[in-house]
């Protein structure tokens, strides 16, 4: 959406008229590129060619904003409805960190606007049939963890632009249908025996159709049971996952050196420092007949 200072400033004159007609919109997008527009208004209203949606009732606390790099807090309170936001799409987690701007306009000229607020949704609360969500401001970002930590594991995930390895190599990925579904949380599958147990272990496991698609997890655990694959993940997917679904397994990285080069092949993007002293080093000392000559450890990497 586009802004310009006369559409602004023409806002503003209607406020000092002291008899507004102005109501509020909301512009909702989530990173599966899903996108819908709210207001408070009494009827739908098209701003700038994107329509916003009166039936889902949605409302909002007043907006606070500091000065800092602290969160600006506040809050949105809508129905849950099937043509807006679904409970199965909260509960599924779709809607977590999606992106908000919440703007004021003249519902009676739609081109006078202003941003009240950009930011993502944080917490969702849910209560019989309507939902909480937590509003968070631009400077949120600022108070996550920058810049690198030196360890001695990778600090890349396989296939980001750090790591750079091709996820959809053949023999490092396979599509099919699950068998069994438990809790959405233990996948078995048709045994495939041209690819080892463990293999997939620290891996993805993506719903490729179906209810959950477009979901994923991490898995935990890849074991071969009574002829069946099953592999387990670290925290359940929040939606109905049915036998039948297909199914994307991508290999895992435990994020060693060794696995790094004997898996992948891919060392010369590893990003870790494998010969740093571990915790270990402090309860050491020296024993007769190694070299203590002060050069570098001859540490093998595979």
């Amino acid at each position: 959406m586009s802004y310009n200072n006369s559409e602004t400033q023409a806002l503003y004159d209607h406020l000092l008229t002291g008899a507004t007609t102005t109501c509020r919109c909301w512009m909702i997008e989530r990173k599966d590129g899903w996108k819908r527009g709210f207001t408070d208004h009494d009827r739908d209203l098209v701003v700038d060619r994107n329509t916003y949606l009166a039936s889902t009732g949605l409302t909002a606390s007043a907006l606070e904003t500091t000065t800092g790099i602290s969160v600006n807090n506040t809050e949105t309170i809508g129905a849950i409805s099937d043509v807006g936001i679904t409970e199965d799409d909260i509960e599924s987690g779709r809607f977590d960190r999606a992106t908000i701007t919440c703007f004021l306009v003249n519902w009676k000229e739609p081109n006078q606007r202003l941003i009240r607020f950009t930011g993502s949704l944080g917490q969702i609360a849910r209560k019989d049939s309507t939902f909480t969500a937590e509003l968070l401001g631009m400077t949120e970002c600022l108070n996550q963890p920058q810049g690198r930590v030196y360890q001695r594991d990778c600090s890349a995930v396989l296939g980001d632009s750090r790591c750079r390895f091709n996820t959809n190599t053949a023999g490092y990925y396979v599509e099919l249908p699950v068998v069994e579904v438990e809790e959405a949380r233990v996948f078995r599958f048709d045994s495939f025996d041209d690819i080892s147990a463990a293999w997939f272990e620290r891996g993805r496991l993506l719903i490729r159709d179906g209810i959950g698609e477009g979901l994923w997890s991490w898995i935990k655990n890849d074991l071969v049971v009574d002829g069946q694959r099953e592999l387990t993940l670290w925290q359940g997917l929040r939606a109905d996952i049915r036998a039948g679904d297909l199914i994307r397994l991508e290999a895992g990285c435990d994020k060693s050196a060794s696995t790094c080069a004997a898996k992948f092949g891919n060392f010369k993007n590893f990003r870790g420092c494998p010969h740093i002293p571990g915790e270990d080093w402090l309860t050491s000392y020296p024993r007769s007949g190694e070299d203590y000559g002060g050069g570098s450890m001859n540490v093998s990497i595979v």
